[in-house]
């Protein structure tokens, strides 16, 4: 076996590499740029090697430097994750004439799987199924509607050199195609002087399901169940889980057979993704297949009790595959939740800075894998496992530089609904603190009915949140709830006040049992009975909960037993109440004496200022340049300006015709939030 490996990557697959390898006694070597001289994947490994400055197009995906990191450190193999030179042949060739082992497929495999046109002939050949379509010259109307009718009704017109959406029309039946087609074919023309037209056949209810498959250099290959990829953003998966809830056993074998035998179409060793399309029918239809290990990995080893990494390394070293097709079987569910530095409030636009508070939930090992130990037997009833795939800390810093994505929580079950029940729990205990990130909307998504139901399409998001994340509004009896508890943990602050030592004699604090609680636009008078054991919360309706909890006033996670049930909630301070954050909703939870709130309902509310005449920044960033001068009329659409952060630039553009009046930024300029960045008339 390998004596070291390079880690050709940075982040949560670095970690990740590193902990097999430490598992399997071989040695690891991290490489590292200026920006991650402090990151966890370095302290991990047992070496690590410095690449030069932050920009990745001038250190992680320079194959120079890497190669100059393998020569100093004396690595035999090297691993490249995901991303950068995962899958760069040029990097596999240059590794090869170097004598030094790629734990990845061949080269071939690479480049034959990497051009979209060819892969498709390639799946073709392979028999596996593709998008119906007709890829020729199309002569007149009427030749579009015979093609339509031989594909099968929808189809897709679409411009050969089409782009933005121009050009592309949907056809449900005959007349629809004849207009579809001559209308293509004019926008084309008048859009991009090109009026070739082609037509394929159009998914409706659209799945995005992938099969892993894994294949030794000895002709072996076997696939290992499917994971449901369907809710995404902008084509950025958000949550995926294995298996998935729509596919029943006949689809799975005949997709992953497909996937199996295309991957041996290319001679590929090492685990691969063939992507499908899959419509409302089951009809499934390849995508493209990702010659190297996939982010969502770990919903596959959970499921399967497999270490796809350790597979890749074992194979790349040149030994056959351990199992067959009969030894693996799926257990339970599992689920993945990608955790991005972005802010769902804000469009969810990049947020960089430090993690002042970074606390997953503890990790459970009850289920087949974890933290890559095999779990054997049936699932016992009630088995959870957690896990968190990550590769920061608190205390550190979440650069502009690189990809938003913090860690991958994923949870496993004996099944869905317990899966997902594991994984709300995992959610509401996650704390985060120092930048915008998207636990809310990942809890907001676990409560989804559709999701719940296993109905997402990959319209999900765009259906569903059409104006955006704007927070979740809790139901009357999870409001109750929180109430209920936020007045237990408000009576104990309380209690304990009255213990303060140096108090003046004579004056004790008494702490009384009625109490408004106000939440969510809501307010519900309340009377606490309290015993050793815990409180008894009782509403002006007569409706009570028994509250239960080891909660310290001051700690910033709580834990409460309500009824028979249990809520876990974030606990920030604030005058008067608490900050709540439970289930995607963050509330201010004001708890009061009855003539406290009623006081407060005669207070003015705060108006927010006036910020229609300036343009801030929506995130920290760099201004890579400005479009407009003071003294400028600009339109409304117009553009003003571009911030650049975590590999994404965002164009800011003018809401109303207006006339700039200062400029208070310039190009290379880093901002903060909120910053200022123009004025105007």
């Amino acid at each position: 076996m390998f004596k070291k490996i390079l880690i050709a990557n940075r982040g949560e697959i670095a970690c990740r590499v590193i902990k097999t390898a430490r598992k399997m006694g071989i040695q690891t070597v991290a490489v590292y740029s200026d920006a991650d001289k402090n990151a966890l994947h370095v302290s991990m490994a047992d070496e690590a090697y410095h690449i030069g400055p932050p920009p990745a197009n001038q250190s992680y995906i320079v194959i120079d430097k890497i190669m100059e990191a393998i020569k100093a450190t004396g690595a035999e193999a090297v691993h490249p994750g995901y991303g950068f030179l995962s899958e760069n042949s040029k990097f596999a060739e240059a590794l090869a004439a170097a004598g030094v082992a790629f734990i990845g497929p061949p080269v071939g495999a690479i480049e034959a799987m990497g051009d979209k046109i060819t892969s498709k002939k390639l799946a073709q050949e392979a028999k596996v199924s593709t998008v119906p379509g007709f890829m020729g010259l199309i002569d007149d109307a009427d030749h579009a509607v015979k093609i339509s009718n031989e594909i099968g009704y929808p189809v897709m017109i679409k411009a050969s050199a089409g782009g933005g959406g121009k050009g592309m029309r949907i056809a449900w039946n005959d007349e629809e195609a004849r207009e579809g087609f001559q209308s293509s074919k004019n926008e084309a023309a008048n859009s991009f002087g090109d009026d070739r037209i082609f037509i394929e056949k159009f998914v409706t209810q659209p799945r995005h399901i992938e099969i892993q498959v894994l294949c030794d250099s000895h002709g072996n290959g076997i696939y290992l169940g499917e994971r449901e990829c369907s809710i995404q953003r902008r084509n950025q998966k958000v949550v995926e889980e294995a298996p998935s809830p729509f596919l029943d056993e006949a689809t799975r074998k005949a997709m992953g057979e497909q996937a199996v035998a295309l991957a041996q179409a290319v001679d590929y060793s090492s685990a691969g993704t063939v992507e499908f399309i899959v419509d409302g029918e089951r009809n499934f239809y390849f995508l493209e297949m990702n010659t190297r290990l996939q982010v969502e990995h770990p919903v596959t080893e959970l499921i399967t009790g497999v270490d796809l990494v350790e597979q890749m390394i074992r194979v790349a070293y040149g030994e056959k595959l351990a199992m067959t097709q009969d030894d693996v079987k799926l257990t339970g569910w599992a689920i993945e939740n990608r955790l991005y530095a972005e802010d769902p409030y804000r469009g969810f636009l990049p947020s960089i800075g430090r993690l002042s508070r970074y606390r997953p939930p503890a990790e459970q090992a009850s289920g087949p894998l974890l933290d890559n130990d095999k779990w054997q037997g049936d699932a016992p009833a009630g088995a959870v496992a957690v896990r968190n795939d990550t590769g920061v800390y608190e205390g550190g810093e979440i650069s502009m530089y690189y990809d938003p994505m913090i860690a991958k929580l994923c949870t496993w079950a004996p099944t869905r609904e317990a899966a997902i029940e594991a994984m709300r729990n995992a959610l509401d205990g996650f704390e985060v603190e120092g930048i915008g990130h998207n636990l809310p909307f990942l809890s907001a998504v676990m409560d989804h009915e559709i999701f719940i139901k296993g109905e997402m399409t990959t319209a999900f998001i765009e259906e569903q949140y059409p104006e955006g994340f704007e927070g979740v509004e809790l139901a009357e009896e999870a409001l109750r709830k929180i109430a209920a508890s936020c007045a237990a943990m408000h009576r104990l602050a309380e209690i304990r006040r009255t213990r303060v030592s140096g108090r003046m004699d004579n004056h004790e604090r008494h702490v009384g049992e009625n109490w408004v609680v106000s939440l969510q636009g809501q307010s519900y008078p309340v009377t606490i009975a309290a015993d050793h054991d815990g409180s008894t919360v009782t509403f002006e309706d007569g409706t009570a909960h028994r509250i239960a909890s080891q909660w310290t006033p001051g700690d910033q996670l709580a834990v409460i037993h309500v009824d028979e049930g249990s809520l876990v909630l974030k606990v920030g301070k604030i005058s008067g109440g608490f900050r709540i954050r439970s289930r995607g909703a963050d509330l201010k939870v004001h708890v009061r004496t009855p003539r406290q709130a009623e006081l407060a309902a005669l207070m003015p509310e705060k108006v927010a200022p006036d910020t229609s005449k300036l343009l801030l920044c929506p995130m920290p960033g760099l201004v890579v340049k400005l479009d407009v001068e003071v003294g400028d009329e600009v339109q409304e659409g117009q553009a003003l300006c571009t911030i650049e952060a975590m590999k994404m630039e965002n164009i800011l553009r003018a809401e109303k015709k207006s006339i700039v009046t200062k400029i208070n930024a310039a190009a290379g300029d880093s901002l903060a939030v909120d910053e200022v960045i123009m004025e105007f008339e």
